[in-house]
């Protein structure tokens, strides 16, 4: 089909320039006997006949070449995203335009002004597409703030209501941030980078059945949030393909939309804090929630094995707060009335050390 097309474009072609150009070529040399008295008529439809007939036949044995890098381009083009080759069109449409300004400064200039505005037009378009090609992150990132841009001017009123939350992939396999967007104490927009869910795709593929039990596990979590929880929710459909790190892009993110990153790794906890990024780390919500103990209460638990120092033996609360008792070791497998002598507070965790209150007694 395509073929066929460029056929009758050359047909046409051919004929419309030998319909222009050959009766006047024919009665200026005279050729064939070919004079005036000719009748003008019969002239241009030989002239149109000849046309087409020799760019048909001219082009015929380089047609399958063109069509072939027409196809190849084809191919190309449809292997691009969308969004890419949308942000590149916009960098050559630029690029143009710079060089169409820039050509009106020397059209005066004799022989340059055929010369150098071509030269512009190719180079600056070349790299008006490539720059947009290259920074299309950035650029998608301003249109996705532009999208929020009611949003973005409540915000000045509203304190954080309107502030980015960017989800990692720990926060979202580790599934509380559902339960804690639920309760009302994460306000906002959630943006789920597409880099993170591919990664998730990736760990909801794997040969290892807990790896991929969490990873489907992570997608539920996204599915719950999207249709049961009334928050919004943004997939940020661009990618920093120079850093190859997720947590690193997490970062960048970060930046560029000036939110804040939501995680329970402490890794990447710490590389936010160290690049000035604003985290929330639910591990820090769910200890900061925990009853507060004191050195001197009392507290009634179970002590179910031995601690790593010698006689310690090891406890815990409802909540998962491990108990260290010194001393407690003879005491596995029965409840204990203990006294709290120190609390160790990390982003890890909470620890608690206590000592038996008979031995309190006894002393």
């Amino acid at each position: 089909m395509l073929k066929r097309i460029f056929q009758i474009f050359f047909v046409v072609l051919g004929g419309t320039l030998g319909y222009l150009f050959i009766p006047k070529l024919l009665l200026e040399n005279h050729l064939f006997g070919i004079d005036q008295s000719f009748n003008g008529v019969v002239l241009k439809l030989i002239g149109l006949g000849l046309g087409a007939l020799i760019l048909f036949l001219s082009t015929a044995w380089f047609m399958d070449t063109i069509i072939r890098w027409i196809q190849k381009g084809e191919e190309f083009i449809l292997r691009i995203p969308v969004t890419d080759f949308l942000f590149g069109l916009i960098g050559l449409i630029f690029g143009l335009i710079i060089s169409t300004l820039l050509s009106q400064a020397i059209k005066y200039i004799p022989v340059v002004n055929l010369i150098v505005p071509i030269f512009l037009s190719i180079i600056l378009g070349y790299f008006g597409f490539r720059l947009g090609f290259k920074k299309r992150d950035e650029l998608m990132s301003v249109f996705s703030l532009g999208k929020f841009n009611k949003e973005k001017t409540a915000k000045k009123d509203s304190g954080s209501k309107y502030e980015h939350k960017i989800l990692d992939t720990s926060v979202i396999i580790d599934g509380r941030i559902a339960d804690i967007c639920k309760t009302g104490f994460i306000e906002g927009i959630l943006v789920i980078p597409s880099f993170v869910l591919e990664e998730l795709q990736h760990i909801a593929d794997s040969s290892d059945t807990l790896k991929r039990n969490r990873g489907r596990r992570g997608l539920d979590i996204l599915n719950k949030i999207q249709k049961e929880l009334d928050i919004k929710v943004l997939i940020y459909e661009g990618d920093f393909e120079e850093i190859q790190e997720v947590d690193s892009k997490l970062v960048k993110l970060a930046k560029v939309l000036e939110g804040k990153v939501v995680t329970n790794d402490y890794n990447l906890n710490k590389v936010c804090e160290l690049q000035g990024v604003p985290v929330l780390n639910i591990n820090d919500l769910s200890n900061a929630v925990k009853p507060v103990v004191l050195p001197g209460e009392e507290l009634n638990v179970q002590v179910i094995k031995d601690g790593k120092e010698h006689n310690q033996g090891i406890a815990y609360l409802d909540d998962g707060t491990m108990i260290v008792v010194e001393g407690g070791r003879e005491y596995i497998g029965h409840h204990l009335d203990v006294l709290v002598t120190s609390v160790l507070q990390t982003s890890a965790g909470r620890m608690i050390f206590a000592k038996p209150k008979l031995l309190e007694k006894a002393l």
